[in-house]
């Protein structure tokens, strides 16, 4: 089974994060200079939340707010499910699913060490099954 580490070391380490107090529209910014659905909030180096395309969407449009006037930590998500490297991939599409999320930072050592998002875990998943599919078609045809 692929680990949280495996996916991290396939693709670039970099996290894009913003402050608790910088404007909404920065944060937005930066997920669409990035193509990326969310974006880590740091206070410091410590994990203070996360912002979403869906925290915009329902905290900022449908209420009708200003982006350039509101902090981030206003619509932000504090509360944020995090795993770790060791974490398995089968454990973190359950952890997506049941808590209707798209991305799970990565914490190790008190740190954050990369991001793992629902497309990540899905390709992982696609691509240990077309292994699994070749291994059954070598022995069906041997």
């Amino acid at each position: 089974m692929r680990t949280v580490r495996q996916l991290l070391a396939e693709k670039p380490a970099e996290v894009f994060a913003v402050p608790p107090d910088a404007p909404v529209i920065d944060a937005v910014r930066l997920m669409a200079d990035k193509s990326i659905g969310a974006v880590l909030v740091m206070r410091g180096g410590e994990l203070a939340g996360i912002l979403s395309e869906r925290d915009y969407a329902r905290k900022i449009v449908l209420q009708g707010r200003s982006s350039a006037d509101t902090p981030v930590r206003a619509i932000m998500t504090a509360e944020v499910v995090t795993v770790a490297p060791d974490t398995t991939v089968p454990a973190c599409m359950q952890l997506v699913t049941e808590r209707r999320i798209r991305h799970l930072p990565v914490l190790a050592d008190g740190g954050v060490v990369g991001v793992v998002s629902i497309g990540d875990l899905v390709k992982s998943v696609i691509a240990e099954q077309q292994v699994e599919l070749e291994q059954l078609q070598r022995y069906i045809a041997g």
